[in-house]
């Protein structure tokens, strides 16, 4: 048995790169393990994809599958004879907008497969997957509660009209990014980022994440749950060999995803909750039978967008939200990927691109945001290989499935709280990547201290606060005459990260700032 080592023996210092990555940045696995590394990415971006189109598209009017069903030819012959005569018609109107959610869904994944390639070839170059946003939540919700929109009587008209009117905003407010981002003024703000006041909005990008895991699989029930959740716990756990890169692809979503399927076609879930049926079968998403054979999204497919200056200033909030998140994003990915810390140029560079992915959000109608993918970033330390080919790859899957809906939509059936359970995991590990950038700062420092402890407990403590009053009130703590300013407000304090910058950044750049240079770490690294 090897002796303990002496406490003066026992030391950790600082290192740039983290030890253990098999594949850094610039180095690739064989292509079979590639293809199958950008598989896996493309179906863990499937989440984000599918969950925020199945929680805005049925607010918008849109046709939420499961919600309808076609008129039978049996219920007309109830009827008069007029009203059998419109039967072929009204089968025709039901089939011409059936669909809208996984339209929706397709579009995202498109233009997510467009804006990873944009950033991976000309942004920051780093390993990441642009998805959705929730950010974008907030001021999305209240253009659909629109009284202009809400008293549209059709359905389809008002899903159209809303989705234009996002469409509108998304385009207007992508100048935030595009400006800051080219013409490098958020390098000149990035130099005030220590890797002191990054700890905690990096943390938070993942942390700030906590009720996308346990909270959504609770959604299922104890016959799922301890399954799905100690499945992905070991799947994600690295395992000491040489293959461990590819072991969550063997044993991690197809697995969990099989037992999932399993108890559907078994009947587990027949006699359980409705919320357990919805939340945990394998067949209640319905973008299978709705989804078109091949359809390639297109700009304004959705039609001419309208613009609204209320909405537009409502959009810029969740536009300066996505900007902070990612760039603590960029900074976790630079990590696990085994790269250079990006600078401030780079940073810059990249929030400038993302600029441009919004602004495709808003011309082909993806119904949301763009923002770094956070639990890809995760999937990158879970699998040890940081590869940007491996990304590249996945947002090839990303086009190519999103075209080819049928297959597409059936990797996108995959229950949420299958996905919930993976994040539970993915979700710590990126939050433990911002807390590794402490090893650059003076921790035995009370100033340091302070600013960590409350930068932290404020970023949990305020978005949760503005979580629960809105849950009760129906509308967030800002709720005044101006939608526009509750809109802001509102989007700005939901968000973790984004609070814990204000906070960590102003607290680290004016308390006993000349007297703490060395301890605040270099901004370079941070």
């Amino acid at each position: 048995m090897a002796a303990d080592p002496k406490p003066e023996e026992i030391s950790h210092p600082p290192m740039d790169q983290l030890q253990g990555l098999e594949y850094c940045i610039d180095s690739n696995p064989s292509w079979g393990e590639t293809i199958a590394l950008g598989f896996q990415h493309y179906v863990l971006a499937l989440g984000t994809a599918v969950m925020i189109p199945s929680f805005l598209v049925p607010l918008m009017g849109g046709n939420h599958v499961s919600q309808f069903s076609p008129p039978l030819l049996s219920d007309f012959y109830k009827s008069s004879d007029n009203a059998l005569a419109k039967w072929p018609e009204r089968r025709c109107q039901f089939f011409v907008h059936q669909g809208d959610k996984v339209r929706v869904v397709q579009t995202l994944l498109f233009v997510e497969g467009i804006n990873t390639l944009l950033q991976t070839l000309f942004g920051t170059r780093l390993p990441i997957v642009i998805g959705g946003s929730y950010a974008f939540m907030v001021p999305i919700v209240s253009i659909i509660h629109d009284p202009s929109l809400m008293r549209i009587a059709d359905d389809h008209l008002r899903f159209i009209s809303t989705m234009r009117a996002v469409q509108g905003a998304l385009i207007v407010s992508s100048s935030i990014q595009i400006i800051l981002g080219y013409s490098q003024l958020w390098a000149i703000c990035s130099r005030f980022f220590s890797p002191l006041g990054m700890v905690p909005v990096i943390a938070l990008v993942g942390f700030g994440l906590f009720d996308r895991g346990f909270p959504v699989e609770y959604l299922s029930d104890w016959l799922c749950n301890s399954f799905f959740l100690c499945e992905s716990i070991s799947g994600c756990t690295v395992c000491r060999n040489r293959f461990s890169h590819a072991y969550p692809i063997r044993n991690l979503l197809p697995v969990i995803w099989a037992y999932a399927h399993l108890l559907t076609a078994s009947g587990a879930y027949k006699h359980r909750p409705e919320i357990t049926q919805i939340n945990c079968r394998t067949d209640q998403a319905y973008l299978i039978s709705s989804a078109p054979w091949i359809k390639i999204p297109y700009p304004l497919q959705w039609g001419a967008p309208t613009f609204d200056a209320g909405h537009c200033f409502g959009m810029m909030a969740a536009v300066f939200v996505s900007m902070i998140e990612s760039t603590g994003a960029y900074k976790a990915a630079s990590r696990l990927a085994s790269a250079t810390p990006p600078p401030a140029h780079v940073l810059s560079r990249g929030i400038g691109w993302q600029g441009i992915g919004i602004l495709l959000d808003g011309l082909f109608g993806t119904m949301t945001g763009s923002t770094v993918s956070v639990e890809n970033i995760g999937l990158l330390g879970s699998t040890r290989v940081g590869s940007r080919r491996v990304i590249q790859i996945s947002a090839g899957f990303m086009i190519f499935f999103s075209i080819l809906g049928k297959f597409g939509a059936l990797f996108a059936s995959i229950p949420f709280p299958i996905f919930a359970a993976v994040y539970c995991v993915l979700f710590g590990l990126v939050a433990s990547v911002g807390l590794s950038f402490l090893q650059f700062t003076n921790m035995n420092s009370m100033r340091n201290l302070f600013i960590t402890g409350v930068a932290f407990f404020l970023g949990l403590s305020v978005p949760e606060y503005f979580r629960e009053y809105t849950t009760k009130a129906y509308h967030g703590p800002a709720h005044t005459r101006a939608v526009w300013f509750d809109d802001f407000l509102n989007t700005i304090f939901f968000s973790s990260p984004t609070v814990a910058l204000i906070i960590a950044v102003f607290l680290d750049n004016t308390l006993d700032y000349k007297d703490s240079a060395r301890d605040r770490g270099n901004a370079m690294v941070g």
